[in-house]
């Protein structure tokens, strides 16, 4: 197998240099899949995707009419991070995610950084992830936001930008440690000789996270994770994370608060839940508190919350600072209460409330990213490059009709890596989601999702839009080489049944 004819095409390649030789990280890599047979590399492919519609690694896309789940689109080559990459990544997330609790705390506290002017108060107001049931609240250890997802993309000159926060219930971390199994089957030799860092401690990691939030004094606190259900899109991640950390998997139905305490119904009757990592929009959580027609929630629920009886991850009411319109002011954030200048810059934003701001965007719509500032998944956004000029037109009607749910970015040329599309290969554009868990430390899972466009020159990565997936695998620093034992169990595995 040859990649001779493999071309960057102006593009950040994550695997390929400029001049076409790989990068650094990725030799071991690229010499292994040069040394696989003729169709040797599609029969791995298929392997995987067996293994993915085996083990049923799944999602769901609400309104597809061709069926409720959907096996993940994979792909076997993965992508690589080398190791001084990381380390800057890894500073940048510890430090984004520090500072917006921060800033929730705040918010939610004394509004200093309002009174001082930092940011709009009206994108506060008007903010439709704010809460103001959490006013004046402090969560245990004093924590909101304990699982984060942070979108990174790569612009041609290889530097990485924040694109998004996703502070609420940021899913797709059970495609990562899934990823990685399949891939050390795919290619364990790779894993034999590289020194690739594990991503397979975050199961363990995460329910420490949890178990820290647990009131003081238990030695044993009883997790569980609460889901709305199979029906959601990220059911297969709830059942997964739920079986990886040994605690129970529960719906709304499944539990019941008594004398401000939440309660576990089981066969032996009610049992006491002190932590739960809640996989339930706010609005839907306890309709005592929030929309009254959940069926999804816990009545009672944010009572014993807030009495102390229970922990919430993630906190209600930390989608606030995950909001796009508010995404723009992070590095004055960061700033104002580290003094510190951001180490991952965001994508240069327009915020459409600002009357100037939405005038420019309006007047170069053709070169922008338009998104809804309420919305995810790749929905409630506008291509700019990519629209007719009837889409640019409406998409006008709407952002003027309603400019505080909209902002606007240059369309950044997102790196690609070499994809088995089409019958051979091509390179497709990605991004990346690494994973942040934030309790008695802060802990930045090596990797995260890769996501990948899988239609030719798209640029949408999410699944619901037609994306796929990709292992990511973080280099590790010389002295360190953690995933080589490993490696040669899956090598033996392999030669036994061979």
């Amino acid at each position: 197998m040859d990649f001779k004819n493999y071309k960057t095409e102006g593009f950040f390649d994550e695997l390929f240099q400029s001049d076409g030789k790989a990068r650094p990280g990725a030799m071991a890599l690229v010499n292994r899949i040069n040394e696989l047979p003729p169709g040797e590399l599609q029969r791995r492919q298929a392997a995987a995707e067996a293994a993915f519609l085996t083990n049923g690694i799944t999602f769901a896309v609400y309104g597809d009419e061709r069926g409720m789940d959907k096996i993940i689109p994979f792909d076997v080559i993965p992508r690589i991070v080398e190791a001084h990459d990381w380390e800057r990544l890894e500073r940048g997330l510890k430090q984004r995610t520090a500072t917006l609790n921060l800033f929730l705390t705040d918010i939610y506290g004394g509004k200093k950084i309002l009174r001082d002017k930092v940011i709009p108060e009206s994108l506060i107001k008007t903010c439709a992830a704010y809460r103001p049931q959490c006013e004046n609240f402090i969560p245990p250890k004093g924590i909101w936001a304990h699982i984060t997802g942070t979108d990174l993309v790569r612009d041609t000159d290889g530097t990485f930008y924040v694109l998004e926060d996703n502070m609420r219930c940021p899913s797709g971390v059970s495609y990562v440690l899934q990823n990685r199994q399949i891939l050390k089957r795919t290619f364990p030799q790779v894993f034999e000789h590289c020194s690739i860092r594990p991503v397979d401690e975050y199961s363990s990691k995460l329910r420490e996270t949890l178990e820290f939030l647990a009131p003081d004094g238990l030695h044993n606190p009883r997790v569980a994770v609460l889901t709305p259900g199979i029906y959601n899109s990220a059911y297969y991640e709830h059942s997964f994370l739920s079986q990886q950390m040994g605690v129970e998997l529960v719906t709304g139905n499944d539990l019941v608060v008594r004398d401000k305490k939440v309660y576990a119904r089981t066969t032996k009757g009610l049992v006491g839940v002190d932590v739960i990592y809640r996989r339930i929009d706010d609005d839907f959580l306890d309709p005592q508190c929030f929309r009254p027609d959940s069926t999804l929630g816990v009545p009672g629920l944010m009572e014993a919350y807030k009495s102390g009886n229970v922990a919430l991850a993630n906190a209600p009411g930390c989608g606030v600072a995950d909001d796009k319109a508010i995404y723009a002011f992070v590095p004055k954030i960061i700033k104002y209460y580290l003094n510190e200048d951001e180490i991952l810059p965001n994508v240069p934003t327009f915020v459409c409330e600002d009357h100037k701001q939405m005038k420019h965007v309006l007047a170069n719509i053709s070169k922008m990213v338009v998104k809804a500032a309420s919305e995810s998944g790749g929905y409630g956004m506008l291509l700019g490059p990519h629209a007719t000029e009837k889409e640019r037109e409406e998409f006008k009607k709407k952002v003027e009709a309603n400019p505080r749910n909209y902002i606007a970015q240059p369309m950044i040329a997102l790196s690609r890596v070499l994809t088995i599309a089409d019958g051979g290969f091509s390179g497709r554009h990605v991004d990346l989601r690494p994973y942040i868990l934030q309790g008695k430390d802060i802990y930045v899972l090596p990797g995260g999702l890769t996501r990948v466009a899988l239609r030719k020159n798209s640029v949408v990565v999410n699944s619901s839009q037609g994306g796929g997936c990709k292992d990511t695998w973080v280099i590790a620093p010389n002295d360190k080489a953690p995933e080589q034992g490993q490696a040669r169990q899956w090598v033996q595995q392999q030669q036994q049944q061979q």
